[in-house]
């Protein structure tokens, strides 16, 4: 098969690669879509443990195709079936994955994090992935570049619904990347009256009152803008969509009495140590917390959504390229143009 593999830092070749052999318990997709994540980004500028020429990885792990083979003792799946594929898969057998909450499992493994995953013709499914039912069946209407998508939209779910948004609130998401612009969405979704969205990109704040004139958007000055749109009450809740401790800060002090916080971008390993007023959390009796990718349930729902119209992530696709074209793909998201980049492989 072709494949986009990776080597190292800033080391991947799309070149010929052996198609996958699966054995009696696991499931073959050919892969149809694969979208490229700020993670797959971050492994590709920073490298990852263990990944050299020698021992090579297939990254990607926003994924949808079709199934092109079971082994003999699955019955759940049939070839021929079109499916999202959820790529996070825990032991099973810990307290995490008994409560289903396998992404938070210590031992979890992912497709195109720590096995190979979806910048490929084809992707070996393991068994723990197959018994956990991270194949998820598709509308015959949703593309397989939308169902890709919906990883990262079952993320951004997992961290909107920490926050627990309710009709009437105030919503600010600081960030406007692909993540921000989808907890700008969900928000809505929950019934939030008003989404203030704020970026220092002006492109990409005008991008996201292209995708709904709803939105509010502030580039500068976030703090005293909240404050006026607000009537001096504050939102909330906020997520902070960016990789930037200064948001943290700006999330305690933009924040309503009772306000709930989602610190949902995760920080540079040298800028995690984050100074914060506790006081504003004490005082105003604030709600902080945080989240890491989703549960199996939760991909479900959000393709559910996708799936009924409810959160359009075609809005989102701003470029698609061949495999053959992936560098084109990383090169727009390194340089944070446009938001989602796709890789179809037909």
């Amino acid at each position: 098969m072709k494949a986009a593999v990776f080597y190292g830092k800033e080391n991947m070749r799309v070149e010929e690669y052996p198609t996958p052999e699966i054995n009696d318990n696991e499931v073959l997709v050919r892969v149809k879509s694969a979208a490229i994540c700020g993670t797959d980004v971050r492994m590709y500028r920073n490298g990852v443990k263990n990944v050299d020429e020698n021992h090579p990885l297939i990254i990607g792990h926003e994924m949808a195709g079709v199934i092109e083979k079971v082994g003999k003792n699955v019955t759940a799946y049939t070839p021929g079936t079109r499916v999202a594929v959820a790529p996070n898969m825990g032991c099973g057998i810990c307290e995490d994955c008994i409560r289903g909450n396998g992404h938070m499992c210590k031992d979890y493994k992912a497709l195109g994090i720590s096995l190979n995953g979806g910048f490929a013709e084809y992707v070996r499914v393991p068994e723990a992935a197959v018994r956990g039912g991270n194949l998820i069946p598709m509308e015959d209407h949703v593309s397989y570049a939308e169902a890709a998508i919906t990883e990262a939209l079952s993320c951004v779910y997992n961290g909107s619904s920490q926050c627990n948004i309710r009709p009437g609130d105030y919503v600010l998401v600081i960030g406007a990347g692909p993540i921000g612009i989808m907890h700008a969405m969900m928000a809505k979704m929950a019934g939030a009256v008003k989404v203030i969205i704020n970026d220092i990109a002006e492109n990409r704040l005008e991008l996201c009152r292209e995708i709904d004139p709803s939105f509010i958007t502030v580039k500068d000055d976030v703090i005293p803008f909240v404050r006026k749109e607000t009537k001096g009450h504050g939102v909330d809740a906020v997520i902070t969509a960016c990789p930037v401790p200064a948001a943290q800060q700006t999330a305690l002090e933009v924040a309503a009495n009772y306000g709930r916080i989602c610190f949902f971008g995760g920080l540079p390993e040298d800028r995690k140590m984050v100074p914060l007023n506790t006081n504003l959390i004490h005082y105003k009796q604030l709600i902080c917390t945080g989240t890491t990718r989703a549960s199996l349930k939760q991909f479900k729902d959000v393709l559910g959504f996708v799936s009924a119209g409810i959160i359009d992530v075609k809005k989102l696709i701003t470029a698609e390229f061949s495999l053959d074209e992936i560098g084109k793909g990383f090169e727009l998201a390194i340089a944070a143009q446009g938001l989602k980049n796709v890789i179809n492989m037909d």
